[in-house]
């Protein structure tokens, strides 16, 4: 018995040894009821745009952060108590209000209600500290954009937990409405390294709209938007916004090929081209941006608080080709700014530039130079055997602006003027160099730091909103400051450093609607031009180029772009 176990055993064993050395048994096989095959995981609805550049920073109040992807992230991540509409009037924004109205003329004072429902995208709620964060930066620090409103605020008071703001103004302001727009997370930012000036200069720490950001990549240039799942009004129609970095054959190419639905390009002559060569499936619009090409003669600095050795100065400028080598056959080259104040797009604008500005005149800067002691000496203009010398600073590589810059130095020197050329970087040159204090003798103090002082600025300066709001904020005085018998130094006004006693009361007048603004334009404007410290170039313009494959997009109001309607954006269609 033992002896036939025992064989059993064996031939068993040897069955399991053949099986593990012969070919293995083909597979079960299951019946079609039995197998699972995996659905397909649906990729998300994704709008492509292609743009110049992704780089920030991104604060919107910023004047050295002033761009078209700028303006583009403010509108689809930050909140806003208005918004312009299609015809640029200003509208309540109810995602984010349930009202704002003028509660008293005297002292003039506005209330907002906010939506109890209004958060940040970390779930603090939209308050009045936001509201407070903004106007304190708006009124104290240095380059930010239209300042003068702000700087009227006397006293901000909360009401009802933080979702009433109370705003009490040191007169009336008619231009009320354009403030509190791209409201910040205060929480977040007021005890942020960097401070202010380091707000939003690589990114968002939150959001109060309909996008927020997934990924931000700076080398690969590419920005992708996904819907704020936090955010309490609409749902963006789409899942994802990208806005990718190419440069003009690669955005054409990439519109033509549909991997990219529209194009919003500084474009010049040769991109311009490109796009419309794409045919009859892409539809063109100019979208002017709010900004215009300037060029600063700053009366803070040595030679140029000489009235005239600035109007000599600017007597040597040949605009047209500042003009034509700024705007490079693209779009702004139909937007020339002809006027001190208001920029071509908006209502009401009409030139008022002297006959004699565009071209130069070297027999009137010559007399002028004559008249404040210069001679010319072996080709440069000399005084007590020092040379005329200007700075003319550009914010960092920036174009149009440095391509502008080299162009008037060329001029400048061409003509005997000894000209040294900076390129600091935007935040250093708003924030910085053009708020050296300066003295009532209108001389710049030294800062300690070594920093040049900028006798001549080539930038970008903010036009958009009330008119009158960006005529004090260009040409006015802080409140007070015509008054002040201190003779301390003082951060200018602007960064033109302008401060004119004469000219303060009728600016004042039209920043309260005291005086119509068109009364006043017509008293200000020769006296502006007249004081050769502000020239205007022309306004900077986007190209929109839309393509197929996508509905909902307009070019939006001027001065805003089509931002604004992404929540309504859908893939298919035209």
């Amino acid at each position: 018995m033992r002896t036939s176990r025992a064989a059993a055993l064996i031939l068993v064993l040897v069955a399991a040894l053949a099986a593990c050395t012969a070919n293995p048994p083909p597979p079960l096989v299951t019946s079609p009821a039995a197998q699972t095959t995996p659905s397909a995981v649906p990729g998300p609805s994704q709008i492509v745009v292609g743009v110049d550049d992704i780089v920030g920073g991104y604060n919107p109040h910023n004047l050295a952060d002033q761009s078209t992807i700028t303006t583009a992230l403010s509108q689809l991540l930050l909140p806003s108590v208005f918004r312009q509409a299609d015809d640029g009037q200003y509208e309540l924004d109810t995602t984010l209000m349930r009202s704002a109205t003028v509660t008293s003329q005297e002292p003039f004072t506005v209330t907002y209600e906010i939506r109890q429902d209004a958060s940040w995208s970390d779930g603090a709620p939209i308050a009045v500290e936001d509201f407070v964060y903004l106007a304190d930066a708006m009124r104290n620090q240095p380059g930010v954009v239209e300042p003068a409103g702000y700087r009227l605020i006397s006293n901000i008071q909360p009401s009802e937990g933080g979702k009433g703001v109370q705003v009490t103004f040191s007169q009336p302001y008619p231009g009320w409405r354009t403030l509190f727009s791209d409201l910040l997370p205060q929480h977040l930012l007021k005890d942020a390294p960097g401070g202010w000036q380091g707000a939003l200069q690589g990114s968002f720490p939150a959001y109060g709209g309909p996008f927020s950001i997934k990924q931000l990549d700076t080398a690969r240039g590419e920005i992708i938007l996904e819907r704020n799942e936090r955010y309490w009004d609409k749902p963006a129609a789409v899942d994802q916004i990208v806005l990718r970095r190419s440069d003009e054959a690669g955005l054409a190419g990439a519109l033509r090929s549909g991997n990219e639905q529209f194009v919003m390009s500084r474009t010049d002559a040769t991109g311009l081209q490109l796009l419309q060569g794409i045919g009859s499936s892409v539809q063109l619009h100019t979208v002017p941006s709010p900004r215009v090409a300037d060029v600063l003669l700053r009366p803070a600095n040595g030679a140029l608080v000489n009235d005239n050795v600035r109007a000599a100065v600017a007597a040597l400028v040949d605009r047209n080709k500042l003009i034509d080598e700024g705007a490079a056959g693209g779009p702004s080259a139909g937007l020339r700014a002809d006027a001190a104040v208001l920029a071509p797009s908006v209502q009401g604008y009409a030139p008022t530039i002297p006959a004699n500005v565009s071209a130069p005149d070297p027999a009137t800067a010559d007399s002028l130079l004559q008249s404040a002691g210069y001679t010319r000496e072996a080709g440069t203009w000399r005084k007590d055997g020092k040379p005329l010398s200007l700075v003319i600073a550009s914010p960092g590589q920036l174009e149009p602006y440095a391509d502008i810059a080299k162009e008037l130095a060329r001029q400048l020197t061409a003509a005997g003027v000894q000209v040294t050329t900076i390129n600091p970087e935007p935040r250093d040159l708003f924030s910085n160099l053009l708020a050296m204090p300066v003295s009532k003798a209108g001389q710049t103090v030294p800062d300690g730091s070594g920093s040049v002082g900028v006798d001549i600025a080539v930038a970008p300066m903010p036009v958009a909103g009330d008119p009158a709001t960006v005529l004090a904020s260009t040409f006015g005085c802080r409140p007070g400051q015509t008054g002040a018998t201190s003779t301390a130094p003082v951060v200018p006004a602007n960064p033109a450093a302008i401060c004119d006693a004469d000219l303060q009361p009728t600016i004042g007048d039209a920043l309260s609607g005291k005086k119509p603004l068109a009364d006043a334009l017509a008293e200000l404007e020769p006296k502006l031009w007249a004081q050769h410290t502000v020239i205007p170039l022309f306004q900077l313009a986007d190209t929109m180029a839309l393509g197929t494959g996508i509905s909902g997009v307009t070019p939006g109001p001027a001065m805003v772009g089509p931002f604004g309607s992404a929540v309504n954006w859908t893939r298919g269609g035209k």
